[in-house]
């Protein structure tokens, strides 16, 4: 008899094809992780990281069938379980490098996210995958005995595999990935593959174990930093919160940036006695007065780190502001980094949407900074969104979107213009074009001129500087986008074409 036939542990083969499944899945909700600082969450992401792991396993049941029929031993198996953790382990140290030079690589292509995303996790994870992949086959072949069992024996191990997946989804999601980071994740399923097949590999077992070694070593040490100057200043934070890569820069002046995902954008300023920044955050600051009422609640959607709150705090301490940021790790720097203190803010760790549907209250005016370069999420681009926002406004409220776009490009702002006439009327839209690549789009509840009210409004000295300029760039919306809607809304796709556009 052999190996395939007799004696071999059965149990054995059961923890290995659980271990694979919950490696298999594990590794994909990491991977997708590990594209989201560079592409985003997106739909299309997550797309292509399922598609790929869906093809990585194809590929690999495919393989793994025939080789089981070459070589049907638990040593077979156990180097194609080896190899795929040594792999694994490999990914999160490779994958910084390597995705930044891919967004630079198609940045200026159309559909460069599809496209970048869709070669970064290829390289990444797929013949890791493929070879857990060839797991199920092989174990199939070693388990069944006689043609008569081969469906039992089939339907038990890929029943095995599985619940291993889904353990594998939920530990990644739910534990792991927030614990322990992203890093950390992919090493410990790699430790886990490797130890689950060293009893499997017989005279050869210090294979496994060695590589098991040297992954507890990786896990073992400190994530560090992974930068420690930039060609804008010295990092002094860092940090992978639950939702995205974020540092802080300090500039040789003092001045402090927060930057999120590798410096795609930056998302707050900050330098010593100073509140006014030069930069998008004071529109933002002198926006709330362009409604028909002298504003005394404010909500900001996407506060980041609290440029516009501490500034608003500073020179209007009667207002009432409610800053709103999804990632408490970047409002907990604010405080710490960014001087994100005052009486009158009231900060929220959540979501922009979920949030402002859940409010009783209104407001005098509502900014939204919530969207993350270069794509944005889609349902705060939508007439429901917009609708929502509308209905927590004041009579002569006003809501201020601050609009990062590529350069020379008007597509995306066109569509959130025609949108947010859908909800507040086809008169009550304008526009600031403040910067080459931010437009701040206004819309109203009343008909009150808002380069007017801007003009009128009672202010501090510097401040009122700013609301001059601001009122004297005002004009009219753009026109010509369509209307987005919740069950429709292909950001990804727009912006895209708005990279193209521009690198023509």
């Amino acid at each position: 008899m052999t190996e395939a036939t007799s004696g071999r542990p059965r149990l054995l083969l059961e923890i290995v094809v659980f271990c694979v499944g919950m490696a298999s899945l594990g590794a994909e909700i990491a991977a997708a992780r590990l594209m989201a600082p560079w592409f985003g969450a997106s739909t299309i992401v997550w797309a292509n990281t399922i598609a790929t792991v869906l093809v990585a396993l194809s590929i690999g049941y495919a393989i793994g069938g025939r080789l089981a029929d070459r070589n049907p031993t638990m040593a077979g198996l156990a180097r194609c379980v080896v190899a795929a953790a040594a792999l694994l382990a490999l990914v999160p140290f490779v994958s910084g490098p390597f995705l930044r030079q891919s967004t630079k690589a198609f940045s200026e292509l159309s559909g460069g996210l599809f496209v970048g995303s869709l070669l970064g996790v290829g390289v990444l994870i797929a013949v890791p995958v493929l070879l857990l992949g060839m797991v199920s086959p092989y174990a199939v072949r070693l388990k069944v005995d006689q043609v008569a069992d081969a469906g039992r024996v089939a339907g038990r191990l890929y029943a095995i595999g599985t619940i291993g997946s889904l353990t594998g989804t939920f530990l990644a999601a739910l534990l792991l990935i927030p614990l322990v980071g992203t890093r950390r994740t992919f090493l410990i399923f790699a430790l886990t593959l490797a130890l689950t097949v060293v009893p499997a590999l017989g005279r050869r077992w210090f294979v496994a174990a060695a590589v098991a070694a040297v992954i507890a070593v990786l896990i073992a040490v400190p994530v560090g930093s992974t930068k420690t100057t930039t060609t804008a200043g010295k990092v002094i934070w860092e940090r992978e919160t639950e939702y995205q890569y974020a540092r802080v820069i300090q500039q040789s002046d003092g001045r402090r940036l927060l930057e999120l995902n590798e410096g795609q954008a930056v998302h707050s300023v900050y330098t010593k006695g100073e509140w006014l920044t030069g930069g998008y955050w004071d529109e933002m600051l002198v926006l709330p007065f362009a409604g028909a009422n002298r504003p005394k609640r404010v909500a900001i959607l996407g506060s980041a780190a609290g440029t516009t709150a501490r500034a608003m705090a500073h020179y209007f301490p009667d207002i009432h502001i409610d800053a709103v940021e999804i990632d408490p790790d970047v409002t907990a720097v604010g405080r710490e980094l960014f001087d994100l203190h005052g009486k009158s803010i009231t900060t929220h760790a959540a979501d922009a949407r979920p949030w402002l549907q859940a409010q009783t209250g209104t407001y005098d005016a509502i900014l939204v900074d919530a969207y993350r370069q270069p794509y944005i999420p889609f349902y705060l681009t939508t007439r429901e969104f917009f609708d929502v926002v509308k209905e927590r406004l004041n009579p002569g409220g006003v809501v201020a979107i601050n609009v990062g776009h590529p350069a020379e490009s008007d597509k995306l702002e066109k569509v959130l213009s025609a949108t947010l006439r859908a909800s507040f009327g086809q008169d009550r839209v304008s526009r600031d074009p403040a910067e080459d690549t931010n437009s701040m789009l206004l819309a109203t509840t009343s008909a009150a001129d808002p380069a007017e009210q801007l003009r009128t409004a009672e202010m501090p000295g510097e401040v009122r500087s700013v609301a001059a300029a601001t009122a004297d760039r005002i004009q009219p919306g753009l026109t010509g986008g369509p209307v987005y809607t919740d069950d429709r809304a292909p950001v990804e796709w727009l912006v895209d074409a708005s990279l193209a556009q521009v690198a023509e």
